[in-house]
């Protein structure tokens, strides 16, 4: 049961947020600690922590359906897929107080430099919200990284052990001239902000029942401590703006009783992800936005970005005795500035990429905690049983290995957010429709990949069972690009200090700004940007 049952609009806000995921969350936190009243409108409704083992063992449960964990599906969820690529865009989304931080895998890594070169904001301009958004979250990692951009200050927790099987992979990385390092990660390695080490559940994704791993949730609770007010199953039909079309002045939204109201405010900020804040602007059209609003450029919606996962993995001849600590605590980033590089290991090394095809782009490799299927969904989807099920559960289970790694898109105008007006969710508005498709370049990625995976597999002996490139993959489900950061209001939506060109109380704080995707899990840039954002709303007010 919801604890904000009254949902009847603030008479005064000075801002209005929408999404309590973990931009809008640190947003909301940071404005109503500078004496602001801030709103903050969520479509989703607030899950009791009290609840997390029970979700935990609905999800581990064979056969059971994952997005319902937490409350997804229906009406109110649904999309089109009109792409090239069909896009699962509900297999990992999470409508709720704390977004996708309810059941994200917790990966919190900058991007490099190199991002940056075709931002209007370069690594420095996000470098101190890099540090206060690890800060936030509560980070555990080590220096140990030699392709990382420079940082002044300690991660504020230490790093997890390396798992037993990277240690495995470590003598033949070493043979192959291949760099492994450790992973940053938002969960607790020691108890932090009033939240307890992780205690290896191994369910990350898409429970942690212990509260150790960062939810954004957190940080809502802590802006209702300063003041803000937090409106669940709120969702926002529309903006509203003023009659010279330079300001937005309210957030239309819907309640459970059927009712609408008007949140007024002084300032808005979009933090409602990649895909459903194009949706509200495009839906927000009016006789001067007919195309939508903050829409003059024709970009919203458009340069969707995502990363697709590359993968293979298969079998030892000896345990590798798997204890999940977020999935992986081991990855190499040495081939994501320069993903053609050869290495000089005694064993032959990579090879340097020399195939007649487009040049891939970076690309972030990662050495996976992988113990192999799962012995329940074994014993229940074959037809073995007694002493013969079990000897099969204990040679297919827990001596698998496997590498990951994810690879970014370029911003192409083409792959884009639209209305289906076809078809409609719960309030009769048009659904997301995603046009998406992956191009040679990316493919390329995908396969170099690949080539690197299975080089330091075939020197570890693994016998290899499976692969996942160009072929059969599958989005990482970082949803970027949408609103665009630029100078020039003719090709972008928002500018440097993330506020819309055309309306001037209307920020996007999100990675539907990102310029361009790298190959990185993107929070701890959307969290850098919230809080950047922030700070130029309380510069405005």
């Amino acid at each position: 049961m919801s604890r904000a049952a009254d949902r009847t609009p603030s008479p005064r806000a000075d801002v209005c947020v929408v999404g309590a995921g973990p931009a809008g969350a640190l947003a909301a936190h940071r404005l109503a600690g500078e004496g602001y009243d801030v709103v903050v409108l969520e479509a989703g409704e607030r899950f009791d922590d009290e609840d997390r083992e029970r979700r935990m063992e609905r999800a581990i449960r064979p056969g059971h359906d994952p997005l319902s964990v937490w409350e997804m599906g229906g009406p109110r969820d649904e999309y089109a897929s009109a792409g090239e690529w069909f896009y699962p865009l509900n297999r990992t989304r999470v409508k709720g107080v704390g977004g996708t931080t309810l059941h994200w895998q917790g990966m919190v890594m900058r991007l490099h430099e190199s991002d940056f070169e075709p931002w209007p904001i370069d690594y420095a301009d996000l470098r101190p919200y890099y540090a206060e958004a690890e800060s936030a979250l509560g980070v555990a990692g080590a220096a140990d990284n030699p392709y990382a951009p420079p940082r002044e200050e300690p991660f504020p927790m230490p790093g997890f052990e390396p798992s037993y099987s990277d240690s495995i992979f470590a003598e033949a990385c070493e043979r192959l001239g291949v760099t492994m390092h450790s992973v940053p990660s938002a969960r607790n390695s020691e108890g932090y902000d009033d939240r307890s080490a992780c205690v290896g559940y191994g369910t990350c994704q898409p429970v942690c029942p212990s509260g150790a791993k960062y939810s954004a949730d957190h940080h809502v609770a802590k802006a209702e401590s300063e003041g803000a007010r937090v409106l669940d199953r709120a969702p926002v039909q529309r903006l509203a703006h003023h009659e010279d079309g330079e300001r937005v002045t309210a957030a239309v939204y819907a309640t459970p009783d059927g009712e609408t109201y008007r949140q007024e405010a002084r300032e808005f900020v979009l933090a409602a992800g990649g895909v459903e804040i194009p949706r509200l602007l495009l839906l927000s059209n009016s006789d001067q936005y007919p195309d939508g609003l903050a829409n003059s450029s024709g970009a919203v919606g458009r340069y969707f970005m995502e990363h697709l996962f590359a993968g293979a993995g298969g079998t030892l001849d000896r345990a590798t005795r798997q204890n999940h600590v977020g999935f992986m605590t081991s990855e190499c980033h040495q081939f994501y500035d320069d993903p053609t590089q050869g290495t000089a290991g005694t064993a032959g090394g990579i090879p340097a990429w020399s195939r007649d095809e487009p040049t891939p782009d970076g690309i972030k490799l990662e050495f996976l905690n992988y113990a192999g299927p799962s012995p329940v969904e074994t014993a229940l989807s074959g037809d073995e049983w007694g002493d013969d099920l079990l000897e099969t559960l204990r040679e297919g289970y827990g001596n698998a290995i496997a590498m990951g790694g994810l690879v970014g898109q370029r911003p192409r105008k083409d792959n884009r957010i639209e209305l289906d007006p076809s078809t409609t969710d719960d309030h009769g508005n048009p659904v997301p429709e995603i046009h998406w498709r992956v191009d040679a370049r990316t493919e390329a990625g995908l396969r170099r990949a690949n080539e690197i995976q299975r080089a330091v597999l075939d020197e570890l002996g693994v016998d290899v069972a499976w692969t996942v490139g160009p072929e059969e993959t599958g989005p990482a489900y970082h949803h970027m690009g949408t609103t665009r950061m630029g100078t020039d209001p003719d090709e972008s939506v928002v500018n440097p200090r993330l506020r819309t060109h055309d309306l001037r109380n209307l920020s996007v704080a999100s990675s539907s700004v990102f310029v361009t995707s790298g190959a990185m899990n993107p929070t701890l840039t959307i969290a850098a940007l919230a809080l950047k954002a922030a700070d130029h709303v309380d510069e405005r007010l």
